[in-house]
């Protein structure tokens, strides 16, 4: 496995810290991100790419981002292998870094799963954390436990 030295920019400014990634999971989590939100924010890019993480930490999935993405039928169809427009894809994989550096969207929380906020799911185990980037977040709770079973109204703009 290759490992990448990669600073981190956003919004025009240059972060104080370099991080290194490995240059597999680098692949993945870009390709998560583009294909799952790659005409949204950058909010929903993290957003995206902090699910993918809280599942690479749950034991319910797999423990690596590769497994994650690669997991049958959790992520756009041939995420793996689906052409990235090269005009759009060094924005994603900034993101994409940053994620894997740390960064997380600050109100996704635990969640592990998210769809398209358009999308009416008739589960009553839904919480709903965020909308941002076209996407609606969510954890999966007791239906007692659940206190926003909606989707929330979208921001953007939170992330760097």
């Amino acid at each position: 496995m290759a490992a990448l030295a990669v600073g981190l920019s956003g919004c025009g400014k240059l972060r104080k810290r370099a991080a290194v990634v490995n240059a597999d999971d680098l692949a993945c989590m870009t390709r998560a991100m583009y294909f799952e939100s790659h005409q949204s924010s950058r909010d929903g890019l993290v957003a995206v790419g902090s699910v993918v993480m809280n599942r690479v930490e749950s034991p319910d999935f797999p423990n690596t981002v590769c497994g994650v993405v690669t997991q049958k039928n959790q992520f756009a169809p041939g995420v793996m292998t689906k052409e990235m427009s090269p005009r759009h894809a060094p924005f994603v994989q900034e993101a994409a870094a940053a994620v894997l550096a740390g960064e997380r969207h600050p109100r996704i929380g635990n969640a592990r799963f998210f769809h398209v906020a358009s999308y009416r799911a008739g589960y009553d185990n839904m919480h709903y954390v965020v909308t941002t980037g076209g996407n609606a977040f969510y954890e999966k709770r007791r239906p007692e436990a659940v206190t926003q079973p909606s989707p929330v109204a979208a921001t953007e703009g939170i992330t760097g």
